[in-house]
């Protein structure tokens, strides 16, 4: 456990009277300290690190997780699953939702929280100084100032994701992790990490460490190859799904078996049947992480409990409703990649099968993602599309060409100004409740977030950063 001075977490939202917080104006500055917003490196943040006195090196044990898709929920599962055993865990993910303190998850005494604003503050205005007038990235400067958080608030683990692939991301400076994670690998990013899944699996096995054990989620068989070569060069053990673990679903419940046990499990809260191969992960995690006596009470705690925003939400009542039939859902998931619309169009289908009813998408996107191969998983299934959007960011897509995008793959699509035009287009192209799926960017999941109002009082809220 890290025996640093501890640092203050935050409540669910941040402290500070209405306005801008002190935060956001430092956080500005520091998207304009590098010309880009990405640029692969590690040398700029090492620097920066050594600066700040190496706090990379003071962190309690850390889990380092990479991956194309489901790397929020298995860290969401993972660290309810730590917590219900006792233990005290920090979290850092991106993006974030509606604040950026979502992103630095501290430990407490009521489980991890979003940083507080005077703490981030704090860090970051560290982190500027220590920098001085020297080129870093927006990620890699706040990442420093994580970790500055991280190993001056006590913990028992350290639950890491990488921001962009892995041999190169900003988190990759920690040389000993007590243990990796690759979630499923796909097609995503190809300027910065490849244009074929071999590419894209060499870089997030990058993450990889000399006898350090990796637990790999269900491959494609390109992207396997390449972990396990990787590996094979380290020599880091691997428990590889499908061949040292596997689960499943039988009798509504969740079924994980190795070659030396079977246990018998709850389904995760996490809706979705691709859910049950990240709750697999995860619990291939912690059984490498926790004690092995008495571990399953925790497993099954946290697969009861575990939440991630913007994954398949299905949002309560609330101010985006009125603009709806009173018995239309309103689904929410922050999926950009094709590989992500396959396991949403693959739920929908599971959930037209029990409760009929017509899906249409509300979809907006960021302008480097693969529009054409979203809309293609949808064929057959998706009845309408209202496209818009993302409201203050530059580089998407625009409404009228979105809508062409899912026009050409066989969807009725109409383009909107604004989230509220676009769910007042569904409710007057069906004449029935329909089932509304938000979906193609976090960037608008976080605005979605943002403008839902529920029943109870307040913006819907975006839980804990695991």
């Amino acid at each position: 456990m890290t025996q640093a001075k501890p640092g203050p977490a935050g409540p669910q939202s941040p402290e500070g009277a209405a306005g801008e917080l002190p935060s956001t104006a430092l956080l500005q500055r520091m998207q304009e300290l590098h010309p880009k917003s990405i640029d692969l490196s590690l040398g700029r943040i090492e620097r920066l690190l050594g600066a700040l006195g190496s706090p990379e090196q003071k962190l309690a044990p850390v889990v380092h997780v990479a991956g194309t898709n489901g790397k929020g929920s298995v860290i969401a599962i993972l660290k309810a699953m730590l917590e219900a055993a006792g233990m005290r865990v920090h979290t850092l993910t991106s993006p974030h939702l509606v604040h950026f303190h979502e992103r630095i998850g501290l430990a407490g005494d009521s489980g991890t929280a979003p940083i507080a604003e005077k703490y981030l503050v704090d860090v970051l205005k560290r982190a500027m100084a220590a920098n001085g007038k020297e080129p870093i990235t927006y990620f890699e400067i706040t990442t420093a100032a994580a970790f500055l958080a991280f190993a001056e608030t006590p913990a028992d683990f350290v639950l890491l994701e990488t921001g962009l692939g892995g041999r190169l991301d900003a988190t990759n400076v920690v040389e000993r992790p007590r243990l990796t994670i690759i979630t499923p690998v796909s097609i995503d990013h190809t300027r910065f990490l490849g244009k074929t899944i071999a590419a894209v699996a060499g870089e997030k096995a990058g993450i990889l460490k000399p006898g350090i054990a990796c637990v790999v989620a269900p491959q494609v068989r390109e992207a396997l190859d390449q972990i396990e070569e990787r590996a094979a060069d380290l020599g880091s053990p691997l428990l590889v799904a499908g061949r040292d673990w596997d689960a499943y679903e039988q009798h509504g419940r969740l079924v994980y078996q190795t070659p030396h046990e079977l246990l018998d499990l709850p389904l995760p809260k996490l809706i979705g049947r691709h859910q049950i191969d990240n709750a697999a992960t995860a619990i291939t995690a912690a059984q490498e992480i926790l004690p092995r006596h008495d571990i399953e009470a925790a497993l099954a705690a946290g697969l009861s409990t575990a939440h991630w925003p913007a994954r398949l939400d299905l949002l309560p009542a609330g101010t985006l409703h009125a603009h709806v039939h009173p018995e239309t859902e309103i689904w929410l998931d922050g999926g950009h990649n094709p590989a992500a619309a396959e396991v949403l169009a693959r739920t929908m289908a599971e959930l037209e099968e029990r409760v009929p009813r017509p899906l249409h998408l509300i979809c907006g996107m960021m302008a480097n993602k693969d529009a054409d191969a979203f809309f293609h998983a949808f064929q057959g299934l998706a009845q309408w599309a209202g496209t818009l959007p993302i409201p203050g960011e530059r580089n998407c897509f625009d409404g009228a060409s979105l809508a062409d995008t899912a026009r050409a793959n066989g969807i009725e699509a109409q383009a909107a100004s604004d989230l509220a035009e676009a769910l007042e287009l569904s409710q007057a192209a069906a004449s029935e409740p329909v089932r509304i799926l938000i979906c193609g960017s976090l960037y608008l999941a976080g605005h979605v977030l943002e403008s839902h109002a529920t029943e109870s009082g307040g913006a819907q809220a975006t839980g804990t950063t695991g």
